[in-house]
This record gives structure tokens, C-alpha cells and sequence, in this order.
């Protein structure tokens, strides 16, 4: 009999990953249907991972920086010069923000590790900060971040009404007192949300007042679909001395087409920074020379952004006419490459849905991506249905309970995919 070893119970506690779930659905409805039928394989809309051509001179960039490291060496935990320097350029140009390189920047490994570890950083139970604000609905990673750091989670939800806005008057005086750290996140995942600077300067304000750090994660701050370029809490002041309490985490991820090179940055206070710089050697995060050396080139070129930003508008468009067909109703901002979409009431009744949901297979679909918790008639059942007719979206719910009711889509698939979604949904409108 094998020995039974000891656990976290917070492995237990917080249940598989959403999108871990979302990729064992999308296999079980492969295997459920005939990917030689005329209609093809599914069409992924579900996870949020990029799926752009990754632009040739960063590509060689990486190349050139791994053939002229001929003895491979450890990377230093606080990033080449300079990274730290072209990101500080960057945030300039884009922000009119002037940042110290040494004191006010750190890379990362992408953004996903810097938002789970930097609660481990602030949080202190014992001297009673050991509350972490987070939005609802939100990327799952800021709570899961916060209680492996033994911290309580604060939930903020976000009303369409209030421009997916956190009510920060709404938080109690004693959940101040205890609150280490508050995210933020705009452009929103997963409602597309943005937030204007002022909002930044109030929510900075507030944060101050309470002794509170305020992280801004900024994954998607360089795609939106219509209006002007979305803020930055950076933008609060003029220089990095005037981000007192304050974090952004942004990432090449998203805007760069570089989501396998996990480069990202975060700057701000250059007390918490330095506090990062104490804990980071530990954990051994900092990305590959190689790596820093391709990001360089890409926080320096914004042409190949703009090409990027054009091919989600232009996916979009391809898109739409399924998605408006279906009665699916765009419910959030314009930024990010998801769409935040409301599900039609009474959707079930749909001829389409009423053959999907009569059909055994939808039923252990809804199973795997509500991990055994069953909802028949919610969001994860919806993205059943819809597995079933070979799209895949991401069920609202997988973003905490305030997201039931709605699925995100991600506009990750090449424009021909996009259309081929937007006839599969517009015919299963017909019937």
C-alpha cells in the first residue's frame, strides 16, 4: 500500500484550475465528435492565450542572444540593464512617465508569477495585515496568490452599472485596517473594462491613506478595440517617485504575440521594489538572457503592435455577426481581445440547446467544467452546449460567482476560424 503523504489543504480547497478544466472538456468533446465531419475541428475561443505569429525580429533577437552565449549563466534575479532600461523607454514614450531603470523597474517571468508570489511579499498575519482585495469576477490567480500566502480575501464585485468599477467606499474600515494588498486590474479580464487615470489617482489616494499597496495588473493594456489607448495607474504622477504604494505589472504576453516567452515587468515604488528585489533570488523567477534580450526588442518597436491591435479589430468584425446571431449581447468594455458577453434568458429552450443539453456527452461536458459541481442551466452549461457544436468558450463562472451568467471569448483564433465560429453560430440561430 502506497504511503499517504501529507498535503496543503489549500490544494484541495481551491479545486482544479478553471482552464486546467476548459482543456480536458475541449478533449472529451473531441473525442465525442468526428473531427473529419464536414463542419471540422472545434473552434477555440476559450483560453486567452495568444496565438498571433510571434514577429520575425524578435525571433532572431532571441537567436542572435543564444548564439552569442556560448557559457550559459544563472540570470540575475533583478534583469539585464538593459530590459530594465527599454521598459523604463517604453513607459515613457507610451506614458509620459519617467521611471529610474534601477530603482523604479524589475522583469519578470511573464506577469502570472509576479501576481500569485506578491502576496508572499506584503501580506504579515501576524502584525494583522492579512487581507488581500480582490475583484469579482477576476483571473483567478490574485485570490489563489493571496490565501497560499495565508492571507483572508476580500471580494470586490464589479457592476456593469458602475463601469466595472470596484466601490472602494463600500469597504469597511476594518477590512482597511487588515487590507496588505488591493488589484486592480484594466483593461479588465474578463470584462474588457478600463479605467480612467483619475480613477487611478483616487484609488491611490485611498490606498495611501490606509498604509494599502495598490497593484495595477496591465496584461492588456496595449489592445483595445475602439476609443483612445486605455490609462495606467502609472500615470498618476510624472515620475516614479510619485508611485508611493503603488504597482503595475504588465507583460509581452499579449501586446508582443510572446505568451511561451514569459517576459514581463513590474514597476512603481521603489521601496517595494527593493522589497521584491529581497524576495525574488529566492524563488529564482528571472527569465532567460536570451529571453530579456528578444523582450528588449520588442518593448522598443510599437509597429508590430499596432499590426497586432489591427488583427483583433479586424477578427472581431469577422466575429460578430455569430455572436449577434446567437443573441449573445456584448455586456463589457473595449478593451483587451476578450468580449464579455451576457447569456440570452431562457437560452435553453433553444432548439439548438434543447439537442445539445438532451444529449449525454453535453452532460459530462458540464461536469468537467464545473468540476463535478453541476449547473444545468448556468454558464458552464452553456459552454457545453456550445463544445457540442464545436466552439469553445470560457464559462463566466470560471471568474467567481459573479461571472455566472455570462461567457468570455477570447479572440485568439485566426481570422478564418473566426469565421468559421460565426457559421457554426449563425446556423445553429437558423435551427
Amino acid at each position: 500500500m502506497a504511503a499517504s503523504y501529507s498535503r496543503n489543504p489549500l490544494l484541495r480547497r481551491t479545486g482544479t484550475y478553471p482552464f486546467q478544466r476548459l482543456s480536458e472538456a475541449r478533449a472529451a468533446a473531441v473525442a465525442l465528435r468526428d473531427e473529419d465531419a464536414a463542419d471540422g475541428p472545434l473552434v477555440d475561443l476559450g483560453a486567452g492565450e495568444p496565438r498571433e505569429p510571434t514577429p520575425e525580429f524578435i525571433r532572431r533577437a532571441m537567436v542572435a542572444a543564444v548564439q552569442e552565449e556560448t557559457v550559459s549563466a544563472y540570470p540575475m534575479s533583478v534583469g539585464l540593464p538593459e530590459l530594465r532600461d527599454a521598459v523604463a523607454g517604453w513607459v515613457g514614450r507610451r506614458y509620459d512617465v519617467e521611471l529610474d531603470p534601477g530603482r523604479h523597474v524589475l522583469p519578470t517571468l511573464g506577469s502570472k508569477e509576479l501576481v500569485f508570489t506578491l502576496a508572499q511579499v506584503l501580506v504579515d498575519v501576524a502584525g494583522g495585515r492579512d487581507l488581500v482585495g480582490v475583484p469579482q469576477p477576476a483571473y483567478p490567480v490574485y485570490e489563489r496568490g493571496a490565501r497560499f500566502a495565508g492571507a483572508d480575501v476580500l471580494e470586490l464585485p464589479l457592476h456593469a452599472g458602475a463601469g466595472f468599477l470596484p466601490d472602494l467606499d463600500a469597504i469597511a474600515d476594518e477590512d482597511w485596517a487588515r487590507l496588505a494588498l488591493l488589484w486592480v486590474n484594466y483593461p479588465n479580464n474578463p470584462t474588457a473594462a478600463v479605467a480612467s487615470r483619475a480613477w487611478y489617482r483616487e484609488a491611490a489616494a485611498r490606498c495611501r491613506a490606509h498604509g494599502v499597496v495598490l497593484a495595477s495588473d496591465e496584461a492588456y493594456s496595449e489592445l483595445w478595440f475602439t476609443g483612445d489607448a486605455p490609462d495606467s495607474a502609472l500615470q498618476i504622477g510624472t515620475h516614479g517617485d510619485d508611485l508611493e504604494g503603488v504597482l503595475v505589472v504588465n507583460t509581452l504576453s499579449k501586446r508582443s504575440s510572446m505568451p511561451g516567452y514569459r517576459s514581463g515587468f513590474v514597476a512603481g515604488d521603489a521601496d517595494l521594489i527593493a522589497a521584491l528585489k529581497a524576495f525574488r533570488p529566492s524563488v529564482g523567477v528571472a527569465p532567460q538572457r536570451f529571453v530579456q534580450l528578444a523582450a528588449v526588442a520588442a518593448w522598443r518597436d510599437e509597429a508590430h503592435v499596432d499590426e497586432v491591435r489591427d488583427r483583433y479589430r479586424a477578427k472581431l468584425e469577422v466575429l460578430r455577426p455569430g455572436l449577434d446571431a446567437l443573441g449573445l449581447v456584448d455586456a463589457g468594455g473595449p478593451a483587451s481581445f476578450f468580449r464579455w458577453l451576457a447569456v440570452p434568458r431562457g437560452w435553453e429552450t433553444a432548439p439548438w440547446a434543447s439537442r445539445a443539453l438532451a444529449d449525454p456527452g453535453t452532460a459530462d461536458l458540464v461536469s468537467l467544467l464545473t468540476d463535478g459541481d453541476r449547473d444545468d442551466r448556468g454558464s458552464a452549461a452553456y459552454a457545453a452546449a456550445l463544445l457540442r457544436a464545436g466552439i469553445v468558450i470560457a464559462p463566466g463562472a470560471f471568474f467567481g460567482p459573479a461571472g455566472e451568467g455570462y461567457v468570455r471569448v477570447a479572440l485568439v483564433p485566426t481570422a478564418e476560424h473566426c469565421a468559421v465560429a460565426a457559421e457554426r453560430l449563425i446556423a445553429l440561430a437558423a435551427g
